[in-house]
């Protein structure tokens, strides 16, 4: 009953006063009553959290908490990528001639995704990857390499829910909801890393400041459950061939290995 209360909540709900409502009460301090429930509903590990459960004196706060040190490994292979989040991957494929990437049965322009012609150009016949956060997983974002922040912008007003139902059966969220995109330089070439905001307008906040990010660094952080989208140009990665959707991966954790020189 419980998880049935708060998948209506965090994941479906999307009216204009209704997710005001809820994000301002899960901001409050009367928030603190239910996180207990929720870390049980969504059975989520009080091992690795940076502290204690009764040490969070909101929902809010609970839900963008950090991690213990050396809960996660980041790969040290200095080619190596690694997933930026604790997630599912749902899709992994190639984006077709036509800047088109197929999600849930659905396709998705690359170039409505982006908005920017000249960043659509760079991933045609490039590689595509979807990784899914649920309410359970830890929320931080993280780069999936080292290299130079090139280019950052943001799209969208309102968002849509990001889960499978959603990607299946919603109005093409990855590329209408509110959404932040961060161009990474690397050694292969360009990465772009699409974070992509679910039911909250403005629900991803950025964390990193400057030109430099070293890999498995944190770069913003979600409210409630959302979705990444990582694109990367042709030929610039091969990607672990035991990734297959769904799969279940931490940050941190490699997901293939860049095609160039350090």
């Amino acid at each position: 009953m419980l998880q049935s209360i708060y998948r209506l909540l965090i994941e479906l709900t999307n009216g204009k006063w209704t997710s005001s409502i809820l994000h301002k009460f899960a901001k409050s301090k009367s928030s603190k009553r239910i996180i207990p429930s929720f870390a049980k509903t969504y059975n989520i590990n009080q091992e690795e959290m940076e502290k204690p459960i009764g040490e969070y004196e909101s929902l809010h706060q609970f839900f963008i908490r950090n991690l213990k040190e050396g809960s996660r490994k980041i790969d040290q292979d200095p080619l190596s990528v690694v997933s930026p989040v604790d997630s599912v991957i749902e899709e992994v494929g190639q984006i077709e001639a036509d800047h088109t990437i197929t999600v849930k049965g659905k396709v998705y322009s690359i170039s409505e995704m982006l908005g920017n012609d000249e960043a659509m150009a760079r991933y045609e016949q490039g590689t595509y990857m979807i990784f899914y956060l649920s309410p359970s997983h830890y929320h931080q974002i993280h780069s999936p390499v080292a290299g130079e922040v090139v280019n950052q912008w943001t799209l969208g007003k309102k968002s849509h829910p990001v889960n499978k139902i959603g990607l299946k059966y919603g109005n093409y969220p990855l590329s209408k909801n509110y959404r932040k995109i961060t161009e990474i330089k690397h050694a292969a070439g360009m990465t772009a890393v699409i974070k992509v905001g679910a039911m909250f307008v403005n629900s991803i906040e950025t964390t990193h400041c400057g030109e430099k990010l070293e890999k498995g660094e944190q770069m913003a952080y979600f409210t409630f459950g959302s979705t990444v989208v990582l694109l990367f140009e042709k030929d610039s990665i091969d990607l672990l061939p035991e990734i297959t959707p769904p799969y279940h991966i931490k940050y941190g954790e490699k997901i293939g290995t860049l095609n160039g020189q350090v």
